[in-house]
Order: structure tokens, then C-alpha cells, then sequence
């Protein structure tokens, strides 16, 4: 027979935040899976994180913030087979499709990443279905892609299939727990104007077809969550705060002063005594007197004036807002300089190291998710389409598929923040032998072989106009020996 023992309550409360005690008394700690308790609440999420982004100049912020940093000009790839020619035809037939890829026609394939990265970050999630084209359509590679809003696979579709697959949040799964399909409306159940076009049916589009945007936080996990959740609540609230200030600033100023007299036998309307007009009364027969610059107005007898005194913001309003808004810009995973643009308490030291510590956070992002999920997929079914369809020559594709897909993606080079501090730095590294010329050119976004090209053509521009610079001068040769003449 088991035997359990009893645990002493000192050792049960050695974690303070597994206590019971009073300050734990009204902690909201749900139990449950990840996809149990986000899943009812992702509806709710990503209207107000949307809503948020639209009327919240601070929302708004993190989100294009962020978006610019992760995907800025584009994550281009850069072909790792041997064979230079190969490299360079990939290279142009890649550059010919970027312009043709958005089955929209609204963008290139690196606006499509803006695009689906703004979507990731505001709603938690984003779609997008390769879509293969004919030959005759004239394409340089017989492939688009499309990008679908998250409520085109609906969260409460969940069911088990006729060949007993299991659909959850309007995801397929087979007996090994892999993804064989999701299950998407025909059009966007919130557009209004294309419920009248008819019914809109729900479609069993194969996984192999799609791609699921998302940052995944725990194993198993469905669906995602909109950057801006935990936060949501704290920035509406602190936006209603900011709202009430200015209002009553605004309010309080409409007033530049209040008249008493005294108290008189007979009302009688109050006469303007520069006019002698009746002078304009508001709703409830108060008199109201307009000023104008370099007026003077003389009152009549009995009348004083006192002018208005309206309260300021408060001398904690600056301070409180910036500790809100630090708390904000933590919860998003932004710098709190770059939510608000107030560099006015920090150092460039300072400055360095908050950027150091974001950009690191964003390759995670970059890599993790853009480049695993977007941007290597769409580079395998690109090229499969490329060579089916004749765009390129690829010798024994079949067998050495896995050596041409070899692709190494690079995101766009942060700028400096000490030009001439950081480019020596990357010259003695180089010289030193601690990194290579292609690799720190890489890290710029750029392609080694091809800034040679351009290095090697303005060169030979150069000589041809007898033009002379320090970028194409050669170091002085040692002189011929006498044997070697």
C-alpha cells in the first residue's frame, strides 16, 4: 500500500509564487494547455490589437517598428552551390520572379514579407498558399503566392474526418501528428461585401499548398498571438488617461476670464459698453464676451474680472507616462527609445548596447520563423516550378535537388551607429584573419561576388576614361629581377 506523505507548509510556500496566502488571494492563473486557453480568446485579441494599431499612435509604433527592423528592405538569398555560373543564373531568374510573385499584383516577394511580417506581428498569424500557374501566362517561374488574413482557416472548426484525421482550429493532422491540410474559406468571412456573392464554402486545401506564419512559444502549439497582447489592456487604459488630460487642458483654456457684478434690481440685458449691443448670452442666460488681440475692454460699474487659472497636466504626468510607456515597450520587445523616439536621458553608449541586445532578439525572429517558414519554403517550390517549367537547366536536378536548394538568406544590414569606428573595426578583423571579406559583406545584405563585379566594372570604367581613385589603384609591383628578364 502507497503511503503519502504529508508536506509541511513551510515547504510547500518556499516558492512564493505558488503561495496561497492573502496576496495570492484573486490570481488569475487558469490551468490548462496553451492552445485551451488562447484559442477562445484569439477572436477577442486580434480585433482589439488591430483596433489598437489604428487609433493608438504608440501601437502603431511597436508594430512598424518592429516590422522594419525584422524584414527592412527584404531577406535575400544567396545560392550556395560551387558552380559560379549556376550561382549567377539562379541569381537572375530569382530577381526576375520577385517582381511577378504576389498573386495580388500590389508588391515583389520582399513587400510580401513586409506585408505577412506587419500581419504576424498585429494579429499573431498569417497564411499564404503558393499558387502554380500555367506555362502560357508568361511568368519567369509559373509560381505566386497569396497572402490569406488568419480568419481564412476558422479557429472553431473541429472534427474528426471520414478517413480519421483529426481537425483542430481548422488544422489537419494524420495518426503521426503531422500537418496534411487546413481546412479555408473561399473568401474573408469578415468582408462584408463578398457575403452577398454567395455561400462562402469552406475548402480542404493540401498542407504541402500552404504556409503557416507564426511565432511559436510551446510545443504543440496551433495558432498565433498577436504581439501587442499583453500589453493590450495597459495601453488602451493608459490611452484613455492621456485622452482625459488633454481634455481637460483643452476645456480649461476655452476660458480666458469670468465677470461678476453685483447683484441688481431687475434684470437687465448686459449691454456691451463699446457697442452698446446686448451682449451674446449662452444657453442658460450667462452673457459671454469675446476677446480680441490688443482690445481693451472697459466694464461698467460694479464688474470684476478674474482671469482664468487652468490646471496643468500635473507635475507626475511626464513621469508616470514614461514608466507606462517603458512597461509597454518591454512587453512588445522594443527598445522604450525606439517606441517613443525620446532620446533625450541616453548616451550613444547606452544606446549601443539597447540596439545590440534588440537586434539580437530580431535575428532570432528572422531566422527562427521568416526564413524556416517563408522564406525556404517558398525557395523549394520556386525552384521545383523553375525547372518543371523549363526557366532554367539544372543538370541531374533530381538527384542533386538538395545541393541546388542549399541557400544562405540575408537579412539587410543595420546601419551604423559609428560609421568610422565600426567599418575600421571590420577592416582589422578581416586583416586578422577573424572573419572573412563575403561574410562581413553578407552581414550588410549585400552579395560579395556581385559588389566585385560592380568593383571589377568601375574599374575598367575608370581606366578606360583615365579616371584615377583610391578605390582603383593597385598596390606598386616589386621591380624585375635580371634572370627573369
Amino acid at each position: 500500500m502507497t503511503r503519502i506523505r504529508a508536506v509541511p507548509k513551510r515547504i510547500r510556500n518556499s516558492y512564493e509564487g505558488a503561495g496561497t496566502g492573502r496576496r495570492a488571494q484573486g490570481w488569475d492563473a487558469p490551468e490548462g494547455a496553451l492552445n485551451a486557453i488562447a484559442l477562445p480568446a484569439l477572436p477577442a485579441l486580434r480585433k482589439r490589437s488591430r483596433a489598437a494599431v489604428k487609433n493608438d499612435p504608440y501601437a502603431y509604433s511597436a508594430i512598424d517598428k518592429r516590422v522594419s527592423n525584422i524584414i527592412g528592405t527584404g531577406i535575400t538569398p544567396r545560392a550556395s552551390i560551387q558552380d559560379a555560373t549556376v550561382r549567377a543564373a539562379l541569381r537572375q531568374l530569382w530577381e526576375d520572379w520577385t517582381d511577378e510573385s504576389d498573386a495580388d499584383g500590389l508588391a515583389d516577394f520582399y513587400g510580401q514579407q513586409a506585408i505577412i511580417a506587419r500581419m504576424v506581428e498585429e494579429a499573431g498569424e498569417c497564411f499564404v498558399r503558393l499558387r502554380y500557374r500555367r506555362p502560357e501566362d508568361g511568368y519567369a517561374v509559373p509560381l505566386q503566392l497569396q497572402v490569406l488574413a488568419p480568419e481564412y482557416v476558422p479557429l472553431d472548426k473541429n472534427f474528426k474526418t471520414r478517413a480519421g484525421n483529426i481537425v483542430r482550429a481548422g488544422i489537419e493532422f494524420n495518426g503521426i501528428g503531422q500537418r496534411v491540410a487546413y481546412w479555408m474559406y473561399s473568401t474573408h468571412p469578415g468582408d462584408a461585401f463578398t457575403a452577398g456573392i454567395g455561400f462562402n464554402t469552406l475548402n480542404r486545401i493540401p498542407a504541402d499548398q500552404v504556409l503557416h506564419i507564426f511565432e511559436p512559444t510551446e510545443g504543440g502549439q496551433l495558432r498565433g498571438l498577436p504581439r501587442l497582447a499583453p500589453v493590450l489592456l495597459r495601453l488602451k487604459s493608459l490611452d484613455n488617461y492621456d485622452d482625459a488630460v488633454l481634455f481637460r487642458q483643452e476645456v480649461a483654456n476655452l476660458f480666458a476670464g469670468f465677470i461678476t457684478r453685483k447683484a441688481a434690481e431687475g434684470v437687465q440685458p448686459a449691454i456691451d459698453p463699446i457697442t452698446g449691443q446686448p451682449i451674446k448670452a449662452d444657453s442658460d442666460g450667462a452673457p459671454l464676451v469675446g476677446l480680441e488681440p490688443g482690445s481693451m475692454q472697459e466694464l461698467m460699474e460694479g464688474e470684476e474680472v478674474t482671469f482664468s487659472d487652468p490646471p496643468d497636466a500635473g507635475s507626475t504626468y511626464v513621469d508616470f507616462m514614461r514608466q507606462q510607456l517603458q512597461a509597454a515597450a518591454a512587453g512588445v520587445g522594443l527598445p522604450y527609445e525606439l517606441l517613443t523616439g525620446d532620446m533625450g536621458d541616453i548616451s550613444d553608449r547606452v544606446l549601443r548596447v539597447l540596439l545590440n541586445d534588440f537586434r539580437r532578439r530580431i535575428e532570432q525572429l528572422q531566422f527562427g520563423v521568416y526564413v524556416f517558414q517563408l522564406c525556404r519554403p517558398v525557395r523549394s517550390a520556386w525552384l521545383d516550378a523553375a525547372v518543371l517549367a523549363g526557366s532554367i537547366a539544372l543538370p541531374d536536378y533530381s538527384r542533386r535537388r538538395r545541393e541546388y536548394l542549399r541557400t544562405r538568406w540575408v537579412p539587410q544590414g543595420h546601419p551604423y551607429i559609428h560609421p568610422v569606428q565600426d567599418v575600421d573595426g571590420k577592416l582589422k578583423e578581416i586583416k586578422g584573419g577573424l572573419a572573412s571579406r563575403s561574410e562581413h559583406v553578407l552581414r550588410t545584405g549585400y552579395d560579395a561576388e556581385q559588389i566585385d563585379e560592380e568593383n571589377a566594372q568601375d574599374n575598367e570604367r575608370a581606366a578606360r576614361l583615365g579616371l584615377s581613385y583610391d578605390s582603383n589603384t593597385t598596390p606598386d609591383l616589386p621591380a624585375p629581377r635580371e634572370e627573369d628578364e
